[in-house]
């Protein structure tokens, strides 16, 4: 049983379970690093999570998607990314392993070796893929890709960039309270500052519910490293509520109000465009392979380049979510 279906009994939200928690929590190693290693910070691993051949963030999110597909009789979900996308190859594969077929728009992005082995993950998939030059190209062709990919007269379920409606938002809902449970057990200090990056937003608006839903004093500070869509804290507050007004509607009560003051999102870390590798982030790849951490050069880090630029002035102690997951 989930911890949002013991907190709430009578909750209509079905979850299938695609990993194995609690995800483990660890100081963050020393990583030779000018102010992060003075810091106290904490890792919470979500790469371990994902029992199937894609772990990370983006299964956590499935476990509330996927049962939902089967409510909708949907029989395929069309979902959107750049051409590395993470998301995109987790919906693949996990959405295959019941049933469900994908298909995926796929927008140019900067190109490194991390992003061409993605690719050839995503060819190998069994997705159908339509990629496009720009985010524009594929706004205008996704109503014809929804028509095509019908199926027994049912439209595909359309699913945002990142799995990031108010049912995937739900994943990390959970996740929160279940760190909580952490917390509570010991196995951490209760954080100050969780540190996560935002690509599209679901991950950091569910821990925002979750951590209030729980109790938790904990700020969540989300590093934005897209500038396809706005994702700064009133769009992030935004989906938080709608998640909470999911729950609402499916029997949850007592639900917290999220405000914009639950969080702040800064996108100092970005670079030049989604996508593109900066010299801090590199350096951060580098530091965390030096000791056996999963970090990438996109999202998990410039993550951690933000908490070593800013160790001496976040509330500590510091959680950072690590939430790149390879297999």
């Amino acid at each position: 049983m989930s911890h949002l279906q013991a907190r709430f009994p009578d909750l209509d939200l079905e979850q299938v379970r695609l990993g194995t928690g609690p995800t483990p929590v660890t100081r963050l190693p020393r990583l030779g690093v000018p102010g992060i290693d003075d810091a106290e910070v904490w890792v919470k691993d979500e790469s371990r999570y994902g029992d199937g051949a894609w772990g990370g963030n983006k299964v956590r999110k499935l476990e509330w998607i996927i049962p939902e597909a089967r409510r909708r009789h949907v029989r395929t979900l069309f979902t959107v990314g750049g051409i590395g996308t993470h998301w995109g190859l987790a919906c693949a594969r996990y959405g295959a392993d019941h049933g469900l077929r994908t298909v995926l728009g796929l927008v140019d992005q900067p190109v490194d070796d991390h992003v061409r082995e993605q690719l050839a993950r995503l060819e190998a998939s069994g997705a159908d893929l339509h990629r496009f030059a720009t985010a524009r190209r594929l706004r205008i062709a996704a109503p014809w890709l929804m028509v095509r990919h019908a199926r027994g007269g049912r439209l595909p379920w359309y699913l945002p960039a990142g799995g990031s409606n108010a049912f995937g938002a739900l994943g990390y809902v959970e996740a929160a309270l279940e760190l909580a449970d952490q917390v509570q057990r010991g196995e951490l200090p209760e954080p100050a500052t969780v540190v996560v990056p935002i690509g599209s937003g679901g991950t950091a608006a569910g821990l925002v519910l979750g951590l209030r839903l729980a109790g938790l004093r904990s700020r969540v500070l989300g590093v934005v490293v897209n500038d396809a869509f706005p994702l700064d804290a009133p769009v992030i507050a935004r989906l938080a509520t709608r998640t909470a007004d999911l729950l609402a509607r499916r029997g949850a009560t007592g639900l917290p109000a999220i405000s914009v003051d639950d969080l702040t999102t800064r996108a100092d870390w970005l670079g030049e465009t989604y996508g593109d590798p900066t010299p801090a982030s590199r350096r951060m790849v580098e530091a965390g392979t030096r000791v056996g951490l999963l970090v990438e050069p996109v999202y998990t880090g410039k993550a951690l380049a933000a908490i070593a630029d800013l160790a001496d002035r976040l509330p500590g102690p510091v959680l950072w979510l690590a939430t790149h997951g390879p297999r």
